[in-house]
């Protein structure tokens, strides 16, 4: 296995300790902040790896099939523990999980007919907005934050369905060559 997909699974593992961070009261308010902080760190390997895959020529089809996955569990699991603290909607949230089990049933029927689709620019847009939207959502600074956590809220998910239309729309070959 080489360098960016190990980082692609250190992305994994280090979602159930982020998840226990965010939702455990162990620390106190310094939970956030590891939480926030693993977060970061995890969203800072999706960066890592992809730039190491393409700088060294080290593209696998793993790497195409898990580095988007493991960023849609990180960010779903972020976004489905931001949930009970009222600072993101649960019909955001349902938007942007929706169109991720979409995109990933899409893949699905590719693999079956031998294609294998990398993520788009819009896709990997998608992915830095609601990364950063997570992180200024956790860190909770309030005041001019609030705000700022809400223009990213909305241009994240804006950019979830335009991703979403790019992505089907491109690919629709699949929809008709896949069995669909």
């Amino acid at each position: 296995m080489n360098l960016p997909n190990k980082l692609t699974v250190l992305r994994v593992i280090m979602i159930p300790f982020f998840v226990f961070f965010m939702l455990a009261d162990v620390f106190g308010d310094a939970d956030k902040w590891v939480a926030l902080a693993l977060f970061i760190i995890a969203s800072l390997t999706d960066m890592l790896d992809g730039k190491i895959a393409r700088k060294y020529n080290l593209v696998t089809n793993f790497g195409k099939f898990m580095d988007p996955l493991a960023d849609k569990l990180l960010v779903c699991s972020a976004m489905i523990c931001l949930i009970p603290s009222g600072r993101l909607s649960t019909v955001v949230v349902i938007v942007i999980i929706a169109r991720e089990f979409i995109i990933s049933g899409f893949r699905l029927v590719a693999s079956d007919s031998g294609i294998v689709i990398a993520a788009s620019y819009w896709g990997k847009f998608k992915t830095v907005f609601q990364m950063l939207m997570v992180i200024v959502l956790i860190a909770d600074f309030g005041g001019v934050f609030d705000l700022v956590g809400q223009v990213l809220v909305w241009v994240a998910l804006a950019l979830t369905v335009i991703s979403l239309v790019d992505y089907v729309w491109k690919n629709r070959q699949v929809l008709t060559h896949g069995g669909m």
